[in-house]
């Protein structure tokens, strides 16, 4: 292996941690906020979010809390915030 081919891997595994951390993090937050089928649904939104390209051509890094704000969007909209306000205040 050449140390371009070492270099590649090295960012692709590092990149390849960032994003579990992140979605691990977001999955955790919104599974204990909102519980485990919005929890599946945002989990949905998070990966088909990381799939649009959001970076530079040719970028060697991905911002992945870009990922997780726009994912967290599409959660806003599904959910009914009063609702929710209502039942949290009644707990």
């Amino acid at each position: 292996m050449n140390e371009h081919e070492a270099f590649s891997d090295s960012i692709y595994e590092e990149q390849t941690h960032s994003a579990e951390r992140e979605l691990a993090s977001f999955i955790g937050a919104v599974t204990k906020m909102f519980g485990p089928e919005e929890a599946r649904a945002s989990a949905e939104d998070w990966l088909e979010e990381s799939e649009l390209p959001d970076s530079p051509p040719l970028s060697t890094t991905r911002d992945w809390r870009s990922v997780t704000i726009a994912a967290s969007a599409r959660l806003a909209s599904r959910i009914d915030a009063e609702q929710y306000r209502q039942r949290s205040t009644a707990a």
